[in-house]
């Protein structure tokens, strides 16, 4: 493994000569735009703006049709909508001359599926449709495919198709074909009328520079593209017989390798950013693979996780193996070379928030504003005053079901040891240790596998919370490093935007000038790490016995949703809760705090 020394940026106004690129990272809730020096990664500007509909989780734009669990979805518009407002804004925070911007760069969440006319054309833009749920974009989090995640699961385990256990042997309903065989199930009619099945991250790409380019890193770890080829036509058609050509109609697609130059800013796309027609955009990416460049971490056994609503575990290596439960394995998926690998975890600054939100007090946030606090920081302080295990608590962080390694999002979370002098910090402790103790199950997972972890890398919000922060070093006893950006996805876009403009050879070489980590700065305390191996057994037993045995949890949300049913919810129409639990869609946590994950200062 190799280690760097950042070098903090030069100070002062732009240089004459200096170019610069702009990243673009397409959050959950927002888009952020960045305006990055080429010459040494300096941050010079950068603007946020909320997507205008958010998350679709109960009804569609203008619609009262209440809509089934599960379900997320959004609008295609508010992704352009951050071109014409964030990255203007960003240039003029800069104070840059656009004629000097190189190139352009844009990460996505993923899997988020785009259905599409053969020329771009989001179906919710087809006039007579924008009634229709499925003509919405599935965002990631859109749980709602995964009777169809199991049957292909569990027909490929019965076929022997090798690729499966490139994914672990679990195939998730956020990827690609799950949610496109829900479509074909729940919409036909849609599903005939969808010519392109496309990944955000790759629709916006065609938006800026007019041509579509399916990128490699979601083509392998979301579209199950192995050594070249996807799962077969007979494979599809044993799902179901309208599935068969799902692939040669509506997925198969010129690959773009990471940081190659999809084509030129069109003149539209110039007149939505203020940027030069014909400057470079980038092959598209996913926020969480994009973001390993910006840490410096492209090297064997640096795991870099990306903490925020959700956390996305990457990590490359020299070696190819079979990951139990990973969210796959794809060459060059993070870098060109190596083994790119994916592990994640569906719920994290999202649980934390619902707590917030739904289990604290009216006393807890009087508290908090009489301190001059948010409830998060005094949680957090709270929480701090504790020894490990004082709580008398274990939690289980499955309240947007489980991604590694059980891949199955009829999963949910759970607090065990709870009794009338259990208090909130208690309960919110438990969950942020819940967290660690799933992170470190995945950890734990890929060293079995003989892919060794020897560092683990955080980026995103949540590395604000120095006490989530040292929890997690004393639960892995790793050295935790720490992005040195408080925006990893966008500086890793414009890192790739860098490579795309030709400022740099490869990836790695832009990542030496451009990237930031703070190297080794929660180091695990012995003693806490023995108390926290005691906790670490207990969450084991309990991950096993809900995870691997007692369908209790399952049973449940089978009941709910037949009770929602039973309230006059269309089936297959809709998005997310329609009974305010917010399960499995982060509903009830504030915006700010779901996209910035700044409240866990």
């Amino acid at each position: 493994m190799t280690s760097h020394t950042p070098q903090p940026p030069p100070s002062g106004a732009p240089g004459e000569h200096e170019t610069y690129v702009v990243g673009v990272d397409y959050g959950t809730l927002s888009g952020r735009a960045l305006v990055v020096r080429v010459s040494d990664g300096a941050e010079l500007g950068t603007a946020t703006t909320e997507y205008p509909h958010a998350v679709l989780e109960t009804t569609l734009p203008g619609s009262e049709v209440r809509l089934p669990p599960d379900w997320a979805l959004q609008v295609p518009e508010d992704y352009r909508h951050v071109l014409r407002t964030a990255v203007p804004a960003a240039l003029a925070e800069a104070g840059v001359d656009p004629a000097h911007v190189v190139g352009i760069a844009t990460d996505f969440t993923a899997c988020t599926m785009v259905p599409t006319l053969a020329d771009g054309t989001p179906l919710d833009e087809v006039p007579g449709l924008e009634g229709r749920p499925h003509a919405y974009t599935k965002l990631w989090k859109h749980h709602a495919a995964q009777p169809q995640a199991d049957r292909i699961t569990a027909l490929a385990a019965e076929r022997g198709e090798t690729w499966l256990a490139r994914y672990g042997g679990l195939i998730s309903s956020e990827w690609e074909f799950a949610k496109g065989l829900q479509l074909l199930e729940e919409d036909p009619e849609l599903y005939a009328r969808t010519e392109r099945w496309v990944e955000a991250a790759d629709w916006i790409v065609w938006q800026l520079c007019g041509r579509y380019v399916r990128n490699a890193c979601t083509a392998g770890y979301k579209g199950m593209l192995q050594d070249g080829a996807y799962p077969s036509r007979d494979f599809l058609a044993a799902l179901d017989p309208g599935f068969a050509d799902f692939v040669v109609d509506k997925v198969e697609h010129p690959i773009g390798e990471l940081g190659e130059r999809a084509g030129g800013l069109t003149a539209e796309a110039a007149a939505w950013t203020g940027l030069p027609e014909g400057i470079a955009v980038a092959v598209g990416n996913v926020d969480a693979h994009v973001t390993a460049p910006a840490a410096r971490a492209t090297e064997p056994g640096q795991m870099v996780a990306i903490m925020g609503t959700s956390t996305c575990h990457v990590m490359n290596a020299d070696v190819l193996r079979e990951v139990p439960g990973m969210c796959g394995v794809v060459d060059g998926g993070i870098v060109a070379g190596r083994y790119g690998y994916e592990a994640g975890q569906s719920g994290v600054g999202d649980i934390f928030g619902w707590f917030v939100d739904h289990g604290v007090p009216p006393s807890y946030a009087q508290q908090a504003r009489a301190a001059g606090e948010t409830v998060h920081e005094l949680l957090t302080r709270l929480a701090s005053a504790q020894q490990v295990g004082e709580h008398g608590l274990v939690a289980l962080d499955w309240h947007s079901g489980n991604r590694s390694v059980l891949v199955d999002h009829e999963l949910s979370g759970t607090v065990v040891g709870l009794t009338l002098s259990t208090r909130p910090e208690d309960v919110y402790r438990a969950l942020l240790e819940a967290t660690a103790f799933g992170a470190r199950v995945i950890v734990e997972t890929f060293r079995h596998a003989g892919v060794p972890v020897e560092e683990f890398v955080v980026a995103g919000g949540l590395a604000k919370n120095h006490l989530l922060m040292q929890v997690y070093a004393d639960v892995l006893r790793l050295p935790l490093s720490v992005i040195g950006s408080a925006q990893g996805p966008a500086l890793g876009s414009a890192i790739h935007a860098a490579v795309a403009a030709g400022a740099y050879a490869d990836v790695t070489a832009a990542a030496e000038r451009m990237g930031r980590v703070r190297r080794g700065a929660f180091l695990p305390d012995e003693a806490a790490a023995l108390r926290y191996d005691r906790l670490y057994a207990e969450y084991v037993a309990l991950h096993d016995h809900f995870g691997r045995g007692d369908g209790l949890m399952r049973r449940l949300r089978a009941l709910r949703r037949e009770a929602v049913a039973s309230r006059g919810s269309a089936p297959g129409s809709g998005a997310g809760s329609d009974d305010g639990s917010g399960a499995g869609s982060g509903a009830g946590v504030p915006e700010a705090a779901r996209e910035t994950e700044g409240a866990l200062a």
